[in-house]
């Protein structure tokens, strides 16, 4: 990304199940509540040829390969939406960004050092958001929603996702973004979307009212 950045950046990452959907229509809600425009977007983004192309057909791919197709989306959705707006001084939140990557990646063996590579010119954000809960209640979740991707079918999945997200939020903090670590076993989504905004800083940033805010992914 080039030029001056004047906005802030958050991304909200979690495991499957861990009610990230739902988390952020009560965030999208508050926010509007208390009068905070913000601009929405999405991994892998809709809308853009790149990101239609990796929702359409990532799921038949694996490995290296994947990593590299989510990692161009990626540069594409920099180029076109987290650019612009972090240039022009927005509040920008994406549904899914950088630690999705670190997890859902390595669950595909790609190692870390590759990844990272991969991935050293995205901007990481200012405030990355983890949902997580305890393995079990997530695959209570996932029982309930049933198996929507082939990462979700693994029964082993969970308790794995939960652990290399711990190891993403030390990578990001390492990268000097500020991370909020939040579990959702025992409290519902309102307040999980409260403590998000709570963890804002007071901002005085532009938005565009006009940008639709995209539905969030399946969680």
């Amino acid at each position: 990304m080039t030029g001056d950045r004047r906005g802030f950046f958050v991304s909200i990452d979690g495991p499957s199940g861990v009610g990230k959907s739902t988390t952020i229509r009560e965030l999208q809600t508050l926010l509007s509540a208390r009068g905070v425009a913000a601009q929405w977007t999405v991994e892998p983004p809709r809308g853009d040829f790149l990101g239609d192309f990796t929702r359409t057909h990532g799921g038949r791919l694996h490995g290296l390969t994947l990593a590299c197709l989510v990692a161009a989306a990626r540069y594409r959705h920099v180029e076109t939406t987290i650019g612009p707006a972090l240039s022009r001084g927005e509040l920008l939140i994406s549904d899914r960004y950088l630690a999705s990557t670190l997890v859902l990646q390595r669950l595909d063996g790609v190692p870390m050092d590759f990844l990272m590579l991969l991935n050293g010119y995205a901007p990481h954000p200012d405030l990355a958001v983890i949902l997580t809960a305890s393995p079990a209640a997530i695959r209570d979740r996932i029982a309930r929603a049933g198996v929507t991707h082939r990462f979700r079918a693994d029964p082993t999945a969970p308790i794995r996702e939960v652990e290399l997200y711990r190891d993403a939020a030390t990578m990001l903090e390492d990268l000097g973004s500020r991370v909020l670590v939040i579990d959702s076993t025992e409290i519902p989504p309102s307040e999980v979307a409260r403590r998000i905004t709570d963890a804002l800083p007071v901002l005085s940033l532009p938005s565009d009212p006009a940008a639709a805010a995209p539905p969030p992914q399946e969680s």
